[in-house]
């Protein structure tokens, strides 16, 4: 009977290891995010607290990185005053924070052009599936490493303010 039980405890305990890994899912108990200050020329983004940078990251813009994302498909990463307005646990690449793009400027200016603005602009990870994939390869989303975004993703709360620079 021993025998029996060490066996099916060395099987959970297996069971548990294979399926563990460490969570993508982390905590944060610092000062809150108040801002998220994104430079698309210097490909930087930085996490603030009021003036004061928590965190700064070296980022991936869109496949075509100039100017302001006026349609869809065009490659280009927004520019202008978002928010934080989703966040997606189950996303594509990693985990990601949904940004607020199109605003009513964005929408009104791609529809005197008879075009879609687009939407599904995030702050993401790496892709799930693997692939090759340089700077400035994201379709105009923001992209940092996958360690970096579970940080980014526990730290940053739905509706801060989002600021993408030239």
């Amino acid at each position: 009977m021993k025998t029996i039980r060490f066996f099916a405890l060395v099987a959970a305990l297996l069971g548990l290891v294979a399926c563990g890994g460490p969570s993508k899912f982390k905590t944060y108990n610092g000062p809150e995010v108040t801002r998220i200050i994104i430079n698309k020329g210097d490909r930087e983004m930085f996490l603030l607290h009021h003036n004061r940078v928590l965190k700064s990251y070296e980022v991936d813009l869109g496949f075509a990185p100039e100017g302001h994302k006026e349609f869809e498909g065009d490659g280009k990463t927004p520019e202008g005053d978002y928010t934080v307005d989703r966040r997606n646990p189950n996303s594509s690449f990693h985990l990601s924070l949904g940004i607020s793009y199109p605003n009513e400027q964005d929408i009104a200016y791609a529809r005197v052009a008879g075009k879609s603005p687009g939407g599904d602009i995030f702050i993401h990870g790496e892709p799930n599936k693997l692939g090759i994939f340089g700077p400035d390869w994201t379709a105009g989303c923001i992209s940092v490493a996958n360690g970096e975004i579970e940080n980014i993703y526990a730290m940053v709360r739905d509706g801060t303010p989002v600021t993408i620079n030239p």
